[in-house]
Parts: C-alpha cells; structure tokens; sequence
C-alpha cells in the first residue's frame, strides 16, 4: 500500500532540501525523492564560496550537511526514479520505480542537467576546470587564460563575466557567426580580453589533476591545435529534468515550469522550484530560496485544503 505524506519533494539538490527543511520543520510528514546523489548539481563542484554564511566548502559536503538538517527535523529520504504523477481529488500519486507515494503537497525540484560536450576529459575534470557556471567559478581563474564553449546568450554573458577575472577568454564556436543577440554580441566584440575561435570544436578535455589544455580541430581546414587553459566553461543550453510530467503543468518551450512568485504551478498543490522553474537564477542561493518559498506555501494550502 502507498505511503501517504502531507508533502513529497521531487528531487534532492538545494531547492528540495531547503523545501525539505521547511517542510519538517512545519510539522508536515516530508519525503524528498532523489534519483542520484543529494545535493544535484552542487555534489559535483570542487568548491563553493558564494553561499552566504560560509567562506568555502565542498559541494558534496554542502549537499550532505542540508540533508543532514533536513532529516534533523524528521524529512525522510527515498532514493528512486519518478517516473510518472497522477493528480487526484485532494492528492497527487507519485509513481516510482521503486513503488507509489501519495502526497497532499507535492513540489517539483527535479534541477536540469547542462547539455555536454560528451567528450573525454569533461566528466573527469568537473569541478577542476571544467565548468558550467561563471558566476560560481570564474573567481578561481583570476589572471589565468581560460576558454568558453558556445555561441547563444548565456555563452556571450557568462564569457563576459569571465573577463572580469581572467587574462583572456577564447570563445569556442563550430561556425563562423553567433546566436546571440546584438547587444550581447557588441559587447563581447568590443571587449579585448574575448577571442573568438571559428569552425572549431573541441574534442577533448586535458589534464592530470586539472584543466592543462584543450584539443582542437577546424571543421573547415581540419588543423588540429592544442589550445592551453586553465578552464573551460561549456553554455550549450539545459535541459530541465520534467519529462515525467508528460504535460501536467504548463512549461515554457525549454521544458521549464512556469510558476508564480509562490512557486505555484497552475495545478493546485503542484509547487516547482529552483532550475526546474523558469527564469531560474541557477544559483545554491536562489535555489534554496525558492524550495522554501515553496515548501511555506505548500505548508498553508494542506492548511486551506483542510479547514
């Protein structure tokens, strides 16, 4: 027979653990679902120093000690793959691999996985040197030359914000022209710290211990090149992990859920948070922020729902 809780959370990064936290801390019998290793995207970052409170830290580390204080206040944690959710009068059915769940509540925190370049060198060196985060690595690299891969918005922005700390950023592209929009690609342009390497691809990550240097090819002329970096920082897009809502609630067209400032999605009881939601700022920070936000909002419509 399914297990019933009051509040069940579909993925255990930071947004699903803040929830969790919350969400316990409220009195309300809490599961947090995790299909791989608590803490998400975090648990494979070397080290984190933007999260307010503490100077450095290692993400796994980060990921366990929120799971620790999450279960402090009785959240329960199940390790499976969600596979499908079945909304009914008062409740939501969770289906799992692992068998069913019945929530009262239930917020979505599944994150999204950044695309890969899928090429050797690029899981091994993740977190040392590979990146998919300016904003969380790029202070690491200060006076170093580092490159960026991609040719969209997020790849212009984030390599610009790059340059506040690096010597020099190669941005990486397999054709001669970007995807970006023209502000972004004026500035990029115009800044002399940014290089832009055409018709290019990379086809492996190298290094030891770290990010030593980038192999190379044209597509147009076939020369093969060794670029050396201290770091390369991948933006070829995301994909949100919300597949197995197969339409539940309304998405933007990248799959993202749309929410309000609440975190409510446009089914009663169904909350999302962190980089599963749309207009997400992919931070620990932001992400934690949203699971609460969500998980003090889930907390008051069992209240609503009960009375």
């Amino acid at each position: 027979m399914a297990k019933e809780y009051d509040i069940v959370i579909i993925g255990g990064g930071p947004a699903g653990l803040s929830a969790g936290l919350y969400a316990a801390r409220a009195r309300r019998s809490t599961l947090i679902i995790e299909k791989n290793v608590t803490g998400g995207q975090i648990a494979l970052t070397a080290e984190i120093e933007n999260y307010p409170g503490i100077d450095t830290i290692n993400g796994f580390d980060l990921g366990q000690a929120m799971q620790k204080q999450a279960e402090k206040y009785g959240a329960e944690m199940a390790y499976t793959n969600v596979t499908s959710i079945e909304p009914q009068e008062g409740r939501h059915v969770i289906h799992t691999e692992e068998g069913d769940f019945l929530a009262k509540a239930l917020i979505i925190t599944a994150g999204a996985d950044y695309n890969k370049l899928d090429i050797p060198g690029e899981e091994r060196l993740t977190g040392y040197g590979v990146s998919y985060c300016a904003t969380c690595d790029a202070a690491f690299f200060k006076d170093m030359e580092v490159a960026v891969v991609g040719c969209g918005d997020a790849a212009l922005d984030e390599g610009l914000f790059v340059t506040r700390y690096a010597s020099k950023v190669d941005v990486i592209h397999r054709r001669d022209q970007l995807r970006a929009s023209a502000v972004l690609q004026e500035r990029a342009f115009a800044n002399k710290k940014m290089k832009f390497v055409w018709d290019t691809v990379v086809e492996s990550i190298d290094g030891e211990k770290e990010v030593e240097s980038l192999h190379t090819r044209n597509l147009k002329t076939g020369e093969v090149k060794d670029l050396p970096v201290s770091a390369v920082f991948i933006f070829i897009g995301q994909t949100p992990n919300s597949s197995f809502l197969d339409g539940l609630v309304k998405m933007d067209k990248g799959g993202h859920i749309i929410v309000n400032e609440w975190m409510e999605t446009n089914v009663p009881g169904i909350f999302a948070a962190g980089d599963v939601r749309n207009n997400s700022a992919r931070q620990v920070v932001t992400s934690a922020g949203d699971g609460a936000t969500a998980a003090i909002r889930a907390d008051h419509y069992i209240s609503e729902i009960s009375a």
